[in-house]
């Protein structure tokens, strides 16, 4: 019997099985594909020359995760670049906001509200060690009560919604658009409670680690787990798709990176697992996005000097704009101005494109399931701020939300984030549990649908393994290798 059986070869995945393998368990992992990545994998989606990455671009998290640094992935080949500038977001009449590396340099760019923005993120940033295991976790832990005063800070910045803090806190439009474009990564409408968290961890994360990229395309990450993976004597069988959970070979553990409504329809027939079923059914997914891959002729002639040198572009205008299109897609409609999230990547990592060519990375958010070609809004939004960019497109690669849960199946209905962060499942994802990734009887959700939920950080996994591990008699025999 194995040990340890984890379903899919995901980031959150392959952290999981190689944490239960450097506990000294044999590990299995099963990948549907024909390679480990799930959603963080580079391909050549355009022309030749050209390195793309399908799904998972810009690394927020990667520098500052917990996981990743536990399992040194810098160590086994994983190199993160950075661009000059982490973030850019224009604005009309050629203006535009910025987060630089550091609290300080961010705050001096959004004259009046430089202090304000120094107050808001400070405290967060100087605090994130004692923040950041419960900012990457579930909601109730016994690890939560160690650091109270820097979680109570970090909870009364979080809770607010986007708008209260655009509109109430901050004076100026420049600085109130950078915090909407960031809220936006929540895929909700911002008036929502707690839609700010996502601002906060994402601007701490950029001060701290600076959004960088994976030299040589997100496909590295994998790679760097891989060699962890293996290097503890861990597994991979890839072509290996479960379609019911009778295909699973015999373990004591069996850990999903899967959407939880993927692991609630292969637990459905079996009456032992009904129990997992009733508990989870109602677990909801988020909208789907469209996303266009390019190959340029030249970088793209952004008005603005700082969103040539930003590896992220936050198109979408003001916050009230940003706003608007955010809740059209929750309203199931697709904006005519949709907020558009761009990455450079080859600005850090130059080898991804020809010489003097360029590559871009743009998507939008649009209601689940959604067919219509978002391509005209997409290119309007970023001709707008970059005139004469659609005369540098040698090729395009459209992904709808269809093809996108061709290409990875835990997208349901082309949603990224492994499920819709609206109420209890943003604080208690998937459940409010002290023991969230425990789906039965030596089974455990390791995905994006569990907490922290969606990005490339890995916690997910890292949190279900150690309570894994927990569950397992004479568990004190497993010594961790060096």
């Amino acid at each position: 019997m194995t040990d340890a059986v984890i379903v899919g070869a995901g980031p959150n995945g392959l952290v999981a099985a190689c944490v239960l393998a450097r506990a000294g368990l044999d590990v299995l992992v099963l990948e549907a594909a024909p390679t480990p990545g799930g959603g963080c994998r580079t391909a050549a989606l355009t022309l030749p020359g050209f390195a793309h990455d399908p799904c998972a671009a810009l690394h927020a998290f990667g520098p500052v995760s917990p996981a990743f640094a536990e399992l040194d992935l810098t160590g086994h080949g994983l190199e993160w670049r950075r661009a000059p500038i982490a973030l850019a977001h224009p604005l009309d009449g050629g203006r535009a906001a910025t987060l630089h590396g550091t609290v300080e340099d961010t705050a001096r760019t959004l004259g009046p509200d430089a202090d304000r923005y120094h107050r808001l993120l400070d405290p967060v940033v100087r605090r994130w060690p004692a923040i950041a295991d419960s900012a990457l976790g579930p909601l109730l832990r016994p690890t939560t009560l160690r650091h109270p005063l820097a979680l109570a800070g970090f909870g009364a910045r979080a809770l607010p919604p986007a708008t209260v803090i655009g509109d109430r806190w901050f004076r100026t439009e420049e600085a109130a658009a950078l915090w909407a474009g960031s809220a936006a990564h929540a895929v909700l409408p911002l008036t929502h409670p707690f839609t700010s968290a996502f601002a906060l961890t994402l601007h701490a994360a950029g001060h701290l680690g600076g959004w960088p990229v994976a030299r040589g395309g997100s496909q590295r990450i994998i790679d760097a787990l891989v060699a962890v993976l293996h290097r503890h004597g861990g597994r991979i069988e890839c072509d290996r798709r479960i379609t019911e959970l009778d295909q699973l070979p015999p373990a004591r553990l069996v850990l999903f990176d899967l959407a939880l409504s993927q692991v609630v329809d292969l637990a459905r027939p079996h009456r032992r697992a009904s129990a997992a079923v009733r508990r989870h059914r109602r677990f909801r997914h988020g909208p789907g996005v469209f996303k266009i891959d390019y190959a340029l002729a030249a970088p793209v002639p952004w008005e603005h000097d700082a969103c040539r040198q930003a590896t992220t572009v936050h198109v979408g205008g003001t916050m009230a704009e940003i706003t608007a299109a955010e809740a059209d897609v929750a309203a199931g409609r697709h904006p005519a101005r949709p907020f558009v999230l761009v990455a450079q990547q080859d600005l850090a990592d130059p080898d991804r494109v020809p010489t003097g060519k360029a590559a871009l990375w743009a998507y939008c958010h649009v209601p689940a399931r959604s067919t219509v070609d978002m391509t005209v809004a997409i290119e309007a939004q970023i001709e707008r701020f970059a005139p004469g960019f659609r005369d540098l497109v040698l090729a395009r690669h459209r992904t709808d939300c269809a093809s996108l849960e061709a290409y990875n199946a835990s997208d349901v209905g082309g949603d990224i984030t492994g499920g819709a962060h609206d109420g209890l499942q943003l604080l208690a994802r998937p459940t409010l549990s002290t023991h969230p990734y425990r789906l039965g009887p030596g089974a455990f959700l390791c995905s994006a649908s569990a907490a922290p939920g969606a990005g490339v950080h890995g916690m997910a996994g890292h949190h279900a393994a150690i309570d894994a591990l927990s569950t397992l008699a004479g568990v004190a025999r497993y010594g961790q290798r060096p």
